[in-house]
């Protein structure tokens, strides 16, 4: 996410912060790499010209140019600059009742993927959102809702097969409605490879039966210009109040993004951040302008371990390792516990100095990880509870168990008890736990996996 033009930013605000004293022409030059970076990134181009003329007037001020540290001021003046392109403040959803929501947007935008993910959310927050299926151009979009609907046990209401009458299920449903007393309603409508007349006619009938609190358009974040042409375009049918930018984690420009906003008004709500349905985040720009810049979003970060992670659960895991009695059934339990963060990458990202180019390739970790996660799996309970039982022929079987040799086996069961020996060691532990700075698992991963 943002990782091109984050690596381009960071190139320009070092050559910046090496100039003990800043003239105008250093910061005209600047500016002009910074614009160039902008464009790259598929920010639009009224975005980015208007953008940079903001940051020149405030940067070229005598108090800036005359400081003592007047990289860095600029550097701020650039961030709060991004905070107001991207929205200033983050608004809140208006669920006041009826608490209806409309789901608008192209088809392969995620917008049903999206409706069960705001649900999800929206249970977390404590509300009983209902999930409604109105996309009656795709029968195999009624079926994946339902699909969805289930897995996350939230209730779903499709349509009589063949039917082809909106406002007639939008009837029947808000019927429906009444029965499950829910609290929030969550319409997924049809959508088009491209704008259509009759696609908006639909939903213009549909809002003005509906008269929702919210209609959220779903749009794709790597579709760059595209994205923010088809935000104005529903909007002036519909009247769109927010914007839900799916496949984030995946675009390495990030330019719609920042286009979105200021060339539509409308603000965006949440961002869609990989394919879990918990993996839908509240869009916060001042804490986006920092991953933007390197600064990371540590507050972020721990509003997804505390979600991921239970304080019995830490307390309990903390107590473990402090007794030296840290057996394999903990470490599955940590290894679950860090999947439920989300994925290394987006994990790292949100640390400060970990933008762009310096995330490591995780993909060789998270193929390292499944295979310890299989190694364990394929021990006992009483294996995983006492690891120094498996002798040799036990280790053959776990091997076979979980498609490993039996080196990556005896990697795992000597890295763990060296582990174990640095607990019992409060100075050694402590040793340890500053290196997993470095590392996704204590001890760092075993010689020879995924090789």
């Amino acid at each position: 996410m943002f990782s091109q033009l984050s690596d381009n930013l960071e190139g320009v605000f070092k050559k910046l912060r090496g100039h003990g004293k800043l003239s105008e022409k250093n910061v005209s030059d600047a500016l002009r790499e910074v614009r160039m970076a902008l464009l790259e990134a598929d920010v639009e181009f009224k975005v980015a010209k208007d953008f940079i003329a903001n940051v020149k007037e405030k940067a070229l001020g005598e108090e800036v140019l005359k400081s003592i540290t007047p990289g860095q001021q600029i550097v701020k003046i650039f961030h709060d600059e991004l905070v107001n392109l991207l929205g200033g403040d983050a608004e809140p959803l208006d669920l006041n009742p009826p608490g209806r929501i409309l789901i608008v947007g192209l088809n392969g935008a995620g917008k049903t993927t999206t409706s069960a993910k705001l649900a999800v959310r929206l249970r977390k927050e404590g509300r009983k959102p209902l999930l409604v299926a109105c996309d009656l151009m795709r029968p195999a979009a009624i079926e994946q809702l339902a699909t969805l609907g289930r897995e996350i046990d939230v209730p779903v209401f499709t349509p009589e097969p063949g039917e082809k009458d909106v406002i007639k299920v939008a009837k029947q449903a808000l019927k429906w409605v009444e029965d499950q007393r829910g609290t929030v309603t969550i319409f997924d409508t049809a959508g088009r490879q491209e704008v259509d007349e009759g696609l908006i006619k639909e939903l213009k009938n549909l809002r003005e039966f509906l008269n929702p609190r919210e209609v959220l358009l779903v749009a794709d974040a790597a579709t760059g210009q595209q994205a923010v042409n088809v935000a104005n375009t529903f909007d002036e049918a519909v009247g769109v109040t927010g914007i839900i930018l799916t496949k984030l984690d995946g675009d390495a420009r990030g330019g719609a993004a920042l286009s979105m906003r200021s060339v539509t008004q409308k603000p965006i709500k949440f961002a869609g951040v990989g394919e879990k349905v918990s993996q839908l985040e509240a869009f916060v720009p001042d804490r986006m302008a920092g991953r933007i810049l390197g600064m990371g979003d540590v507050v972020g970060l721990v509003e997804a371990a505390s979600e991921a992670i239970e304080e019995e659960e830490a307390m309990r895991m903390a107590k473990k390792i402090k007794n030296a009695s840290f057996d394999f059934n903990d470490f599955l339990q940590q290894i679950k516990m860090m999947r439920r963060m989300g994925p290394l990458e987006n994990i790292l990202g949100m640390l400060p100095g970990m933008g762009g180019s310096k995330l490591p390739d995780m993909s060789g970790d998270e193929r390292r990880m499944k295979h310890i996660e299989a190694i364990i799996l394929s021990m006992t309970n009483k294996e995983r509870a006492r690891p120094q039982i498996i002798n040799g022929r036990r280790r053959i079987r776990i091997a076979r168990g979980s498609g490993t040799s039996v080196s990556q086996v005896n990697g795992l069961l000597k890295q763990f008890s060296q582990m174990r020996k640095m607990m019992k060691s409060k100075g050694k532990l402590q040793k340890m736990m500053k290196q997993l700075g470095g590392g996704s698992l204590p001890g760092g991963l075993p010689p020879g996996f995924g090789r």
